[in-house]
This record gives structure tokens, C-alpha cells and sequence, in this order.
């Protein structure tokens, strides 16, 4: 049985994680150097892109982000919210760790790290800039890679799906009030109406949108295979319009990343510390409360991932593409799939030593069924 369930598992994530989810990392450096070049050669281009607002909200990256979003939000049943109880200590543990532990964590780690220790290698007008980002990169769970971390720790898909949906529903209201209160706790001017306005833009409205086109999808016959042509179709359309969204940023932060090429680093320390506190403290904690492996799999990988799309438009709108704050969203993007990567790793092969705890159900009582992670048949 165990077996039977790697494999399901291992065939499942192969086909998610596709040859661009993999190599991600390769992707956003490669689209560093293009942005740096084209930032270059075509600054006037630019800056016209850049000026391109309404209510500071950055329109040609509302668009980019509108086809980034919505294919992965098409996958999101909301109907699922209802299978919260199911697996509630996993769900509690996640929540906790989402949203009264993960935003706290990394300010507290960015003041450290960036604001005191960092200080003198980092230019000093950018401090608060690359603090805000930090923020605002941690105050989402991620929504769409998720479901691959929870095909490759063999998690329980009917979770993720409950999890994913349920902290879709929690950012509409919790975003905004959780990133204005660690901004001004950080001495940095809040806009509140952009940073409400980004809420709307950036989560709202392409969640109704997602949630309509997906209903009317699954109101015809053969409604599931008529879902999954379209996510077929839109999942290029969603990486184009990541790749382009980086390549602006960077065309736009060329010149300090050339000046100083350490700000990377340094930024990424933060990061990384986040996601394995964030990912380990999940992952006792399930243990603490017996959850079974297959909740505690994607629970640690929800409570250490970030929706980094929306981090990143949400810094553009409130400090612009040249800002610190947009540099350190894209410092996310770039160690995203290698960090978590080795989370899964640590996450699969200490099943053994989890499982052990008296009361926590064995894995094969808990094999994920060999059906689509989405829910539908």
C-alpha cells in the first residue's frame, strides 16, 4: 500500500510540477539579466510602463497579475470550506501559524537583520523599503504552489483544497489590517486606501472572477474535463505573465543590483530563516495535536510558503517598481522552489520519526486516493 501511494504520489506531482515549476529558479535569473539589459537599453520604455497608474495601482501590472492569479484561483473550490472540521487540528495549526505567527516572524527578522545588523551594507534610503517588502511577502499563504508541495509530501488533497480556500477567504480581510499594523509598527507611512485598493484589485476581484468562470465551466456536461482544458490552456498564459512582470521589476532595479549585487544575499537570509521556522514550527505542533503525516505535510508547507504574486504587486502599488520593498518581494520569487524543496525533503523523510508519536494514525491509513488534487471527479 505504502508503495502504490508513492507512486500515485510521484506520478501526481510530476504532472502538476511541470518543466518550468521545477527549474523556476533558472527562470527568475534568467529574467534578472534580461531585465537588467532591457532596463538598460530601453529605460525611457520603462518608466512610461512605470507611470502607468490609476490610484497608484500600476495598470500594466494589475494585468499581469490579474493572468497570473486567476488561472491558479480557478482551481480553488470554494465549496471545499466545508471540509474545514474534517482535519480541524491541521487547519488550526496552520491558521495559527499563517496569520499569528509568520507576518510577526519576518518583521521581527527584517528589523533584526536588515534594520540593525545588515545596516551597513544595505544603501540607507532603502531600509524601510526592503523591511516593507519583507512584511508584505510573508502576510499571504501562498495559494497555487502549494498544491505541488502537498503532491510531493503525499498530503491529503481534500486539506489543501479546504486550507487553500479557507486562507483565500481569511486574506480578503486579514491582508490589509495585519500589513498596516506591522508597517507602522516599522515607522513607515501607511496608504491605507492603496493598500485597501490593492486588496480589492489583487484578491478580490479576481477571486469572484476565478469562482464564476470556474462554476460556469462545471455547469455543463463534462464540466471537470471542460476545467481542465482551460487550466491547460491558461497555465502558460499565468507563467508568461510572471516572467514579464519580473523582467520589468528588474529592468527597473538594474542599476542597484549592479551596484550592489550583496543586497540579494542579504536579503535572502530573512527569507530563509522564515520559511524553515515557519515550516518546523508547523510541523511540531501538528505532531503535538496527533495529526496524521498527510495533514502535517502540506500544513508545514502552508504555513512556510507565500502567495509572492500578490506580495509583489502589493509593494508595487504602495512604494513602485524601483522600491525596495518591490526588490525584496522578487528576492521571494527567486528562492521559492529551492527552499521549499528542502522542506518537502526534510518533511518526507522524517514520516518514520513522526509517525512514532503515540496516537498519530499511520500513513496508509491516510494514502491520498488517486484522484485529482482539485477535489472533482
Amino acid at each position: 500500500m505504502s508503495s502504490q501511494c508513492e507512486t500515485t504520489a510521484k506520478r501526481a506531482a510530476g504532472a502538476e510540477m511541470g518543466f518550468f515549476e521545477r527549474y523556476l529558479t533558472l527562470w527568475v535569473f534568467l529574467c534578472i539579466v534580461a531585465g537588467i539589459a532591457l532596463g538598460h537599453f530601453f529605460a525611457a520604455g520603462f518608466h512610461f510602463l512605470g507611470g502607468l497608474e490609476m490610484a497608484r495601482v500600476n495598470l500594466p501590472v494589475a494585468v499581469l497579475v490579474w493572468l497570473m492569479v486567476i488561472p491558479m484561483l480557478l482551481k480553488v473550490d470554494l465549496r471545499a470550506l466545508k471540509g474545514v472540521r474534517k482535519h480541524w487540528r491541521g487547519v488550526g495549526v496552520t491558521l495559527f501559524v499563517n496569520w499569528a505567527v509568520k507576518p510577526f516572524s519576518m518583521a521581527l527578522l527584517g528589523w533584526f537583520f536588515i534594520g540593525r545588523l545588515f545596516l551597513p551594507w544595505l544603501p540607507a534610503e532603502q531600509i524601510d523599503g526592503y523591511i516593507a517588502g519583507l512584511i508584505i511577502l510573508a502576510a499571504a499563504p501562498c495559494t497555487a504552489m502549494v498544491f505541488v508541495w502537498s503532491h510531493l509530501t503525499r498530503g491529503e488533497p481534500h486539506f489543501t483544497l479546504s486550507q487553500v480556500a479557507l486562507n483565500d477567504v481569511i486574506m480578503i480581510f486579514a491582508f490589509a489590517p495585519i500589513v498596516g499594523l506591522l508597517l507602522g509598527l516599522s515607522a513607515i507611512t501607511v496608504p491605507w486606501h492603496t493598500l485597501l485598493l490593492s486588496v480589492v484589485v489583487y484578491i478580490v476581484v479576481p477571486l469572484v472572477i476565478a469562482n464564476l468562470w470556474r462554476r460556469c465551466l462545471l455547469n455543463h456536461e463534462h464540466g471537470y474535463a471542460r476545467l481542465q482544458r482551460v487550466l491547460k490552456r491558461m497555465h502558460p498564459v499565468s507563467l508568461a505573465a510572471l516572467l514579464v512582470t519580473l523582467v520589468l521589476l528588474f529592468g527597473f532595479q538594474g542599476e542597484q543590483i549592479i551596484a550592489q549585487p550583496l543586497i540579494i544575499v542579504l536579503l535572502a537570509v530573512p527569507i530563509l530563516i522564515q520559511v524553515f521556522f515557519n515550516a518546523g514550527l508547523a510541523y511540531l505542533l501538528n505532531r503535538a495535536v496527533r495529526s496524521p503525516h498527510c495533514v502535517a505535510g502540506p500544513s508545514a508547507l502552508i504555513g512556510a510558503s507565500n502567495f509572492f504574486e500578490l506580495a509583489v504587486a502589493t509593494a508595487i502599488a504602495l512604494f513602485g517598481f524601483g522600491s525596495g520593498a518591490a526588490l525584496a518581494t522578487v528576492v521571494g520569487v527567486l528562492i521559492e522552489v529551492p527552499v521549499m524543496l528542502v522542506a518537502v525533503a526534510v518533511v518526507n523523510r522524517s514520516r518514520d520519526w513522526y509517525e512514532a508519536r503515540a496516537g498519530v494514525p499511520p500513513h496508509e491509513e491516510c494514502c491520498p486516493p488517486d484522484l485529482h488534487l482539485h477535489g472533482e471527479h
